[in-house]
């Protein structure tokens, strides 16, 4: 059973990031809708997950606020160095940087990894769990590759490279449902790692993608794709 989620976890994830390397020439739209998706998974998605853990376990709502703000810094600080060591900000002050593009990719394969363990600890409690919980994750991948692809596209890597971080993002969760099948991971470390998460998500909708979306197009086109990105996100958070 875990081995058929864990494909349709694979064509989900693969499908999204195809779908948004076919329509690169619309871009801006693309990077309008993914704000919105990343905005939603962050508020209604991880949030909530990270509220729950420090409720039934009675973790510090202080840690949870250091690691988020720790994940916000630390890419906002590697963007910063990536692009001083290149060029003269002053000289360039559009100039994007493949290594960010690869960086925010390689977090987000983190973050299908883990979903690929959630997989694999909900089939551990029950199969109507594990059911349920590779529905949610199968549901949200569709959208991860269309992320991976577009943070990708938009620090200008080439699409071939995009094509390669995709098919790793896709693969990640199967990798993560394999890795239950030997070690566990702890709430605590789960805790952490979400809040984390949640720093980045902020920083790369609010800082990096939505800007760069809207810079020479602030139309309401984009602003309404973002707005229905959150709104998506919202719905599926409380159908699942």
């Amino acid at each position: 059973m875990q081995i058929i989620f864990a494909i349709l976890t694979f064509t989900s994830t693969l499908t999204g990031g195809l779908f948004a390397i076919r329509f690169r020439n619309k871009l801006n739209l693309i990077m309008g809708f993914v704000a919105g998706i990343i905005l939603g998974v962050a508020c209604f998605d991880v949030l909530p997950d990270i509220i729950e853990l420090i409720k039934t376990n009675n973790f510090s709502v202080t840690e949870s606020m250091i690691a988020l703000m720790f994940g916000f810094l630390l890419f906002h600080s590697l963007e910063k160095v990536f692009a001083i060591h290149h060029s003269h900000e002053s000289d360039y002050p559009d100039h994007k940087h493949p290594h960010v593009g690869i960086l925010s990719a390689i977090v987000l394969i983190g973050h299908s990894f883990m979903d690929g363990i959630g997989i694999g600890v909900a089939f551990k409690l029950s199969q109507s769990v594990g059911i349920l919980v590779s529905l949610a994750v199968i549901s949200h991948d569709f959208t991860d590759g269309m992320n991976t692809v577009t943070l990708m596209l938009l620090n200008h890597n080439t699409v071939n490279k995009s094509r390669i971080f995709l098919i790793i993002d896709a693969l990640a969760p199967v990798f993560g449902i394999l890795f239950t099948m030997m070690l566990t991971i702890s709430n605590y470390m789960l805790f952490l790692y979400l809040s984390f998460f949640a720093g980045f998500l902020i920083f790369i909708s609010a800082s990096d993608i939505l800007p760069e979306a809207h810079k020479n197009k602030s139309s309401g086109k984009i602003l309404s794709l973002t707005v229905l990105g959150i709104v998506l996100i919202f719905i599926v958070s409380r159908i699942i």
